[in-house]
């Protein structure tokens, strides 16, 4: 089978042309090793691979079929992986110089059920130091590029998975989201991405990794890549549940209103009114805002910043005696640090923005109250947001709007940080291109136990809109 379409091939079609003998996993994996070699340069997405290992693994998976044996759904299937998820044998580094040389013992949980579907791990893909961005720059591995316009951010904290998914570097990839990381660059690079709900899938094996309860109802790991069925796939995966199957006609759909107070551009809100004219001639649908959608951005804010990201500094400034305010400053003064000014930013913004003990209870009682009532309004409903006020950037230009002293993330972040702040499953959807012809998705959203609706919804939108396009050079 030819190399080009091999690497235009979504994880299920590639499942099942290799276990129907229509190419081999090592034709496969030959074929995206070879394209991520020639387009990798460009936009520095992966930042350690693992060929080599990749192709012996391709060898076994071939000698299975021989004997009749398929280990799983994704069997002889090449993906890529978040650094920030352990991969045995490979580092995790968070994108910082003191841990460059750490290697991982063992599998995250999530990898461990990857391998033992048959997916074979082609590499790990860049992040924001310490994944506490929405942009893709460490002083480690260096910045990653938007495939669509390198002068333009791939979003963060996946945004590495991102940026290689959009060239077609892998079948499907794995991501991770307590602020938008999957949706971001899903949304930025024109992949189909799926933060799953509250609790669903496993964080073990994720650095760093989460301890504070309300950060953690926040935090997930889920699957990025080219199509709403894949998604689906690797949800089941992932999770290690089967979905229970739901009809559309029993769901309204609402769609947030494209006048509503907060940043949207022209061709988003243009985007919006055609899927509102698409959905409802085919499904009760209407523009609404949802409960709690105004405080939930001060809410992620908050929650974010308890203790004042302190577990984050400790790790950050690990055996380095310069102050957080220091490293800062003097990174802006001589780019010097080890650091990144991103995270020592967020890291101050972090102290400024703590909560206090009393604001904690407060925000406990409500995520309460506000569990209990949308666990009722989103049963029968599903929500479509936008990701962001527009498509990908120029570098540096989200971090400054969301990490502003100005507190702007209160315009910026409540569209990604609803699904965050109440756990909801949100599954992200290309549907058009913006002025400057840059990918725009939408998210859908709903309740723990509505997945099956997301991606049914998700797959009528796909077909019908945009839908991931491979970038070409």
């Amino acid at each position: 089978m030819e190399e080009k379409s091999i690497i235009d091939m979504d994880a299920t079609a590639l499942a099942s042309s290799i276990q129907n003998h229509d190419m081999t996993s090592v034709e496969a994996v030959t074929a995206f090793i070879k394209h991520i070699l020639e387009n990798n340069p460009e936009i520095n997405a992966m930042v350690e691979d693992r060929f080599e290992k990749a192709l012996e693994e391709a060898t076994e998976m071939d000698s299975m079929l021989e004997r009749n044996e398929i280990k799983g759904p994704l069997h002889g299937v090449p993906i890529s992986i978040k650094e920030s998820v352990h991969v045995a044998d490979m580092k995790t580094t968070g994108g910082l110089e003191h841990r460059q040389d750490l290697i991982s013992k063992d599998d995250a949980e999530i990898v461990t059920r990857l391998k033992n579907a048959g997916a074979i791990i082609l590499g790990k893909t860049n992040t924001p130091a310490l994944s506490f961005c929405q942009e893709t720059e460490n002083k480690l591995y260096g910045r990653t590029n938007n495939p669509w316009d390198v002068s333009r951010t791939a979003g963060g904290s996946s945004g590495g998975e991102g940026a290689l998914l959009a060239i077609g570097g892998a079948a499907a990839g794995i991501g991770s989201d307590i602020g938008g990381s999957i949706r971001f660059p899903a949304h930025f690079n024109g992949v189909i991405g799926f933060k799953p709900g509250m609790y669903q899938v496993s964080t073990t094996g994720h650095f760093p990794h989460v301890i504070n309860p309300l950060q953690e109802r926040m935090m997930t790991v889920g699957p990025m890549g080219r199509s709403v069925q894949d998604m689906r796939l690797l949800y089941q995966i992932l999770s290690g549940s089967s979905l229970e199957q739901k009809k559309l006609q029993h769901f309204r759909i609402e769609i947030l209103p494209g006048n509503i107070d907060y940043p949207l551009s022209q061709k988003t809100k243009e985007i919006l009114d055609q899927l509102q004219l698409f959905l409802e001639k085919i499904y009760s649908t209407k523009r609404a805002i949802p409960p709690y959608f105004k405080n939930s951005a001060l809410i992620w804010q908050e929650i974010m910043s308890i203790e004042g990201s302190k577990l984050i500094e400790l790790e950050a400034y690990n055996n380095d005696r310069s102050h957080v305010y220091t490293s800062f400053f003097k990174e802006k003064l001589t780019q010097r640090t080890k650091i990144h000014p991103y995270l020592s930013w967020a890291i101050m913004g972090a102290k400024m923005f703590r909560p206090s003990l009393k604001r904690i209870r407060e925000i406990e009682a409500t995520l309460e109250q506000g569990d209990e009532l949308l666990a009722s309004y989103l049963k029968n409903r599903l929500l479509i947001f936008p990701v962001y006020h527009s498509g990908a950037l120029p570098h540096g230009q989200v971090f400054k709007e969301i990490f502003s002293i100005r507190k702007t993330f209160l315009q910026y972040m409540p569209y990604t940080a609803y699904a965050n702040v109440w756990g909801l499953p949100s599954l992200t959807v290309p549907v058009g291109v913006d002025e400057n012809n840059m990918p725009v998705s939408v998210q859908i959203m709903s309740t723990n136990g509505n997945e099956d609706a997301l991606f049914r919804l998700g797959r009528l939108i796909e077909k019908k809109f945009r839908g991931y396009v491979r970038f070409r050079k």
